[in-house]
């Protein structure tokens, strides 16, 4: 193990039982792929994430932080350092003539979407199908039928090496799926997020949630996966690209790319990452190679390959 034991020392003095050793990360990921985490710690509140990050920062480690564990492919090796489990689930709710919520970076996208509807909150239905937390969506820019952070975010609270700082939407740098996060040029986490509400009624937003997730239902597939696999190329969706390519229930292993939406490969039961990732380099170099389109990955590799 690479972690020496001071460090793994200084971690257990200051957090206790939420410290774990040499844990597999499989059960914490949407796909339920991935070998073993060397460290993994549990963070509650925000404030509790916020202190954990300080202590790696201020000793070098390297950590990642996993929240609903969609999105990301961790290697069968596992996670080489720490791995934080994000689990800061605090709402608090502002209402009035312009309401907004405040959510921790480690609440359910689709449960926040869902509570707000149950308080006849319009804005975020298109987050009722969006797999995964808040801050990995605020990190993503998520989006969906629409709608997508960059169009919903008020003010995003990050911590950064020199503290707590609140970050305008403008600031975030959103692009497709991207953001100063995503792209390493801030080198941050996120803690909570603030987002635009509408005042409506608590029927009318159930009743579009429930047509964003039929269609959900409808067009993309039950089982583990770990989300949209590919980004869309501009004025195009990988999914038909990858149907025209002719790689629709094509499997290696246990993973197979989903006979009803291209850009989904689904886990049937104890399903590799190796074998994953075949599925995926298999993926771009078909439809380099027929289609002449460079399909780019929406997941992130995580851990050690």
């Amino acid at each position: 193990m690479l972690v020496s034991t001071r460090p793994l020392d200084v971690l257990r003095a200051k957090f206790g039982d939420k410290v774990r050793e040499n844990v597999p990360l499989a059960p914490f990921t949407s796909a339920r792929i991935g070998g073993p985490a060397d460290i993994l710690l549990t963070a509650d509140t925000s404030a509790e994430l916020a202190r954990m990050v300080k202590l790696l920062w201020k000793h070098e480690l390297p950590f990642i932080i996993l929240g609903g564990g969609s999105n990301v492919l961790v290697s069968d090796r596992g996670v080489r350092g720490v791995v934080i489990l994000n689990r800061a689930k605090g709402v608090k709710f502002h209402l009035g003539d312009q309401p907004s919520v405040t959510a921790e970076s480690g609440v359910v996208f689709s449960n926040l979407a869902n509570r707000c509807a149950s308080k006849g909150l319009a804005g975020l239905e298109w987050a009722a199908t969006v797999p995964g937390t808040v801050g990995g969506a605020v990190y993503g820019n998520a989006g969906a039928f629409g709608g997508d952070v960059a169009g919903s975010l008020i003010r995003a609270e990050l911590l950064t090496e020199n503290g707590k700082e609140i970050f305008t939407v403008e600031q975030m740098g959103y692009g497709y799926r991207t953001s100063v996060l995503k792209r390493g040029e801030v080198k941050a986490i996120v803690l909570s997020a603030e987002l635009a509400l509408k005042n409506s009624t608590k029927e009318d937003v159930t009743v579009k949630i429930q047509q964003f997730s039929a269609h959900r239902k409808a067009t993309q597939p039950p089982g583990a996966s770990m989300g949209s696999m590919f980004k869309n190329p501009p004025g195009d969706y990988a999914g038909r690209l990858i149907e025209a390519a002719g790689l629709k229930g094509v499997r290696i292993g246990n993973a197979e790319i989903s006979p009803l939406h291209g850009n989904f490969f689904i886990n049937h039961a104890n399903t590799k990452a190796e074998d994953i990732r075949a599925l995926i380099e298999l993926v771009q170099k078909t439809v380099k190679e027929k289609l002449g389109v460079e399909l780019e990955l929406e997941v992130e590799l995580v851990g050690e390959w």
